[in-house]
């Protein structure tokens, strides 16, 4: 098939224009790229001071447990469950009727002894008279032996008056010392009923005592917990708690410290610990707002653990705080001068060194290698290759390399 001259200069045309058309293709795609947008926080120096960190417990202060002191069955509960209670008031009541009973038996017993006693008592009186009028009777047989003895010797009375006077004052002898028997009887029976009178008074006692025992009341003003018996139910010595009380202004908590640690922080005694203002971060990761104080270490270091225990105090105005809450306890220990920090997430850990990209005045990316501190909330401290006021990359890391240029926003994450 013969091709024409004009169809050969058409196609020749149609090559030309895809040519050109490729060759603008071409240079369109050789047109820079926009600067990677990032955003960028700028190296601060300030005075931070440096945080130690510990789990803490939160604990009552006083934390009382109610329990049954006798045996009897639990007829009212008189408070609300979780309310604030005063010292002396009224928690439970336990049947007090069996121990009215045993109150009325005993008073009645002692009732009885002292009747018995004002008894013995009178029978001394008695028994003492009889020894005065036999101590009389033997006084006076004494005295006609007396005066017998002599007239019988000059023969002025017969000898039988004589032996009948001797034997009338044996007699009187003999009955002052029945009587004097009788008065010991007396005496020791009076030692019996005071005996008695005693132990009947402390049956009584102990009668009123079981009594008040039947009004379980708080021994503080604190925050009552959850009945753990029903009204209904026999209570005794060996039930176990019925509820607790617990005294939560100000509240415990209660942390531990490693060894180490704790000779760290007393290195000038331990009162360096009183010193210490204690922060309360809580379960939600809020800062509870009142400041606490140190409290007490405990006696000892725990062998197994290495760790000792401390207890710092938190006012705890209208009872928020409860025990078996969980918080970090957190006290400033020093001040780190001049520090510079830099966000947490603009530092990339790479095979255990650390870098962070840096932007020159040029918007340009250069990486840089440096050396790190301690943590500051979201902050990191910077101990070495940044200066003051020196841009990293803290949004946008990945896009960020070296040599690079870029375009800078401020970096909106904060601290």
């Amino acid at each position: 098939m013969t091709i024409s001259l004009k169809q050969k200069l058409a196609g020749v045309a149609i090559a030309i224009g895809v040519i050109a058309t490729a060759g603008c293709s071409t240079g369109a795609s050789a047109k820079p790229q926009a600067p990677a947008s990032v955003e960028v926080a700028t190296v601060e120096q300030r005075n931070v001071p440096l945080y130690h960190e510990w789990i803490g417990t939160l604990d009552g202060m006083v934390n009382a447990a109610i329990r049954a002191e006798v045996t009897g069955y639990l007829s009212h509960q008189n408070y609300k469950e979780g309310s604030f209670v005063r010292k002396g008031q009224l928690l439970f009541e336990i049947d007090p009727r069996p121990f009215d009973a045993a109150l009325a038996q005993a008073r009645g017993q002692l009732a009885q002894a002292k009747g018995q006693l004002a008894q013995s008592t009178a029978q001394l009186t008695q028994v003492q008279a009889q020894l005065v009028q036999s101590e009389a009777n033997q006084q006076r047989t004494q005295l006609d032996v007396d005066k017998y003895t002599p007239l019988a010797k000059e023969q002025a009375i017969t000898q039988q008056d004589l032996d009948n006077s001797v034997q009338n004052n044996k007699s009187a002898k003999a009955q002052v010392e029945a009587a004097k028997a009788s008065v010991e009887t007396a005496k020791a029976q009076i030692v019996a009923s005071n005996a008695g009178v005693e132990s009947a008074q402390a049956a009584v006692d102990a009668a009123l005592v079981n009594l008040s025992f039947t009004r379980l009341t708080s021994p503080i003003d604190g925050i009552a917990g959850q009945a753990l018996v029903q009204v209904g139910n026999l209570v005794s010595p060996s039930s176990g708690t019925i509820t607790s009380v617990s005294t939560v202004d100000p509240i415990r908590a209660i942390f531990t410290a490693g060894e180490q640690e704790y000779l760290s922080l007393t290195r000038g005694g331990v009162g360096e610990l009183t010193k210490l203002q204690l922060d309360l971060i809580l379960a939600d990761g809020t800062t509870y707002p009142h400041k606490g104080r140190f409290f007490f270490a405990d006696r000892q270091v725990d062998p197994a653990t290495g760790s000792i225990q401390l207890t710092g105090l938190f006012p705890n105005p209208g009872n928020r705080l409860r025990p078996g809450q969980y918080g970090k306890v957190r006290a400033a220990i020093q001040t780190n001068d001049a520090a510079l920090l830099v966000p947490q997430r603009a530092v990339t850990e790479l095979q255990g060194s650390y870098q962070v990209a840096v932007v020159d005045n040029t918007n340009t990316v250069g990486v840089r290698t440096v050396k790190m501190g301690s943590r500051v909330g979201t902050m990191w401290i910077v101990t070495e290759g940044l200066k003051p006021g020196e841009r990293v990359v803290a949004e946008g890391v990945q896009k960020a390399r070296a040599g690079a240029k870029v375009d800078p926003k401020p970096f909106t994450g904060g601290n």
